[in-house]
């Protein structure tokens, strides 16, 4: 048992090197297209996605399935659907079978995910502060285990400093810094 125990947690370690590893300095759109694909090697998932709040809207900005016409496009308001539930109240959730019955669920055409059977929601925060969701689906009945939900948690925390970060950065060069980092000087 402890022999297990010891080769989960190495597991756990590995999988958050390689995780750091890719949230290098590559663009942030390029960072969520690795997250997604790293999350859906890891679980083991059909689809996975990455929404992030841009005002009052959720964003699906990343996909582990191709899906260029929603990508960028498709927006849900914060409360709106299972996703949009998790993001207003900044818990997870884990749905193992039937997720399109649930209550919260919204169907959106241009997503066939939608109609997959496993769903587990988990925030992406920064600071206690809302930056957007992590879904990832199952097409068959799928248990996500307390300690799938807790890596993808650490995931969204991860994540949600990135953006946070992306986000600082883009204030800092729209604000009167010149490229190369340096700051203009306006005449009075």
């Amino acid at each position: 048992m402890e022999g297990q125990a010891g080769r989960e947690a190495y597991l756990d370690i590995d999988f958050l090197h390689e995780l750091g590893k890719r949230l290098s300095s590559a663009p942030l759109s390029q960072v969520l297209t690795r997250i997604v694909r790293f999350i859906s090697d890891f679980v083991k998932c059909d689809s996975c996605f990455i929404y992030i709040l841009e005002g009052n809207e959720l964003i699906l900005r990343a996909s582990s399935n191709p899906h260029k016409d929603a990508v960028g496009k498709l927006g849900l308001r914060v409360g709106q659907g299972i996703t949009g539930w998790v993001a207003q109240h900044k818990k997870p959730v884990a749905i193992p079978r039937n997720a399109f019955e649930d209550s919260r669920f919204q169907s959106f055409s241009e997503l066939p995910e939608d109609r997959f059977h496993a769903f587990l929601s988990v925030p992406v925060t920064s600071r206690q502060k809302l930056m957007g969701v992590i879904n990832v689906q199952h097409r068959l009945t799928h248990i996500h285990s307390r300690r799938d939900i807790q890596l993808i948690s650490v995931i969204g925390y991860l994540v949600g400093a990135e953006v946070e970060l992306a986000r600082l950065e883009s204030a800092n060069s729209n604000s009167g810094k010149a490229p190369g980092g340096k700051e203009e000087h306006h005449a009075r």
